[in-house]
């Protein structure tokens, strides 16, 4: 699989100056992590679930969480677990699916799941990626990840944990060092099978009443906003002791495929994306928009996303800009000949060698797996060729 292969060639080639390169669920967990992109959420009850995998992946859906937890209510919960091991048992019989399946996690309610399901699903866990773990903290996360090393053990398949940081202690001021500091120590001892930390926002506003409005991101939620940078500081170092956290979900949506319809009759390469662009602002998307670009600003990859059509919008903001790779490949090369500072090819910023490598290299493993716009392709011309056609 690989971002953006949904499109054809010719408009790959059109987009791009790199374009995005391939990878499986075998690859290195580094990929996979920067590889995750809008991560989209669907209850594991529904009946159609196959069909929407397939449907998703493509769409350019590449990786999925099926849902047994708050998406559901709790009586339903033995029928979504049946309902899970019916689909995979489709998915695994659909000629030709194998290749065209995305990344797959289960969210589970307890640690006693993993290993049950596990053994339901039988043959059928090659598909599978691994399992989402709620409200994870120091004490209730250990049993999760003994009950994924068990069931990895037992199936033979590699299997990955996405803790999701949502509990009471981390947002609450007087326990939040403590808590963080055991989750800390928690996915560094089992660091092998923590593919990535997921932020779960609504639920730090709940205990508070809280609810952003559409036009209104995370980070202008201060309560929120203070949980993120502390999670980030803890967890998120770029010197190799840190994870990918990834950024959290939008909770607002419209039919925005039939919305940008009029515009994809016409080229989007043509000056008729910037109706586009227009578009976007006027519909309550100028909210997602900018919570996206905060999130890659305060060191978050990625995005949990609730409705498809977040989904295109994740990904061509992901991809990363001509001038970004241009600074990020200038300070890496003139890094290997011993630092300095060095005036952008742009001629618009100074990059300083030593501050900003990290930064280049992050960057540049998000140009292998999301690809580099070619100069003068923006965001805009990245959604319309993405959107499904009328």
């Amino acid at each position: 699989m690989r971002h953006f292969g949904h499109l054809a060639a010719e408009t790959r080639e059109e987009l791009f100056h790199r374009e995005p390169q391939e990878f499986t669920a075998d690859s290195p967990a580094g990929v996979l992590a920067a590889a995750l992109g809008a991560t989209l959420y669907s209850p594991a009850t529904r009946g159609t679930l196959a069909d929407d995998v397939l449907k998703q992946a493509a769409r350019g859906v590449v990786s999925m969480v099926l849902c047994l937890e708050d998406s559901i209510d709790d009586r339903d919960v033995p029928a979504g677990e049946a309902n899970l091991v019916r689909q995979f048992r489709e998915l695994a019989g659909r000629p030709g699916a194998a290749g065209a399946i995305p990344l797959l996690f289960i969210r589970v309610r307890t640690p006693a799941q993993i290993t049950d399901l596990v053994q339901r699903l039988g043959e059928t866990v090659a598909l599978l990626t691994g399992f989402v773990l709620p409200k994870f903290t120091e004490e209730s996360g250990v049993p999760f990840l003994e009950a994924l090393s068990l069931a990895e053990a037992a199936s033979g398949r590699r299997l990955f944990a996405m803790p999701v940081l949502e509990s009471p202690e981390l947002l609450h001021l007087e326990s939040r060092v403590e808590t963080l500091y055991g989750i800390s120590r928690t996915v560094d001892k089992y660091r092998e099978r923590v593919l990535a930390l997921r932020l779960g926002v609504t639920d730090f506003c709940s205990p508070y009443g809280l609810r952003r409005a559409p036009a209104m991101t995370a980070y202008d939620v201060q309560i929120v906003a203070a949980v993120i940078a502390d999670v980030v500081n803890v967890l998120g170092r770029a010197d190799g002791t840190g994870f990918v956290v990834t950024g959290p979900v939008w909770e607002y949506f419209r039919h925005q495929e039939r919305m940008f319809k009029p515009q994809l009759r016409r080229s989007p390469f043509s000056p008729e994306a910037e109706d586009l662009r227009e578009a976007l602002l006027e519909r309550d998307m100028d909210g997602l928009l900018r919570e996206i670009e905060l999130d890659r600003a305060n060191g978050l990859q990625g995005k949990t996303c609730i409705h498809p059509t977040h989904v295109p919008v994740v990904h061509a903001l992901s991809v990363v800009t001509h001038e970004e790779y241009t600074d990020a490949a200038d300070i890496l090369h003139q890094d290997r000949s011993g630092g300095g500072v060095l005036r952008s090819a742009y001629t618009n910023k100074m990059n300083e060698v030593k501050p900003h490598r990290a930064w280049a290299e992050r960057t540049l493993r998000r140009a292998e797996l999301f690809g580099v716009a070619r100069e003068g392709i923006s965001f805009v011309e990245l959604l319309a060729a993405s959107l499904p056609p009328s």
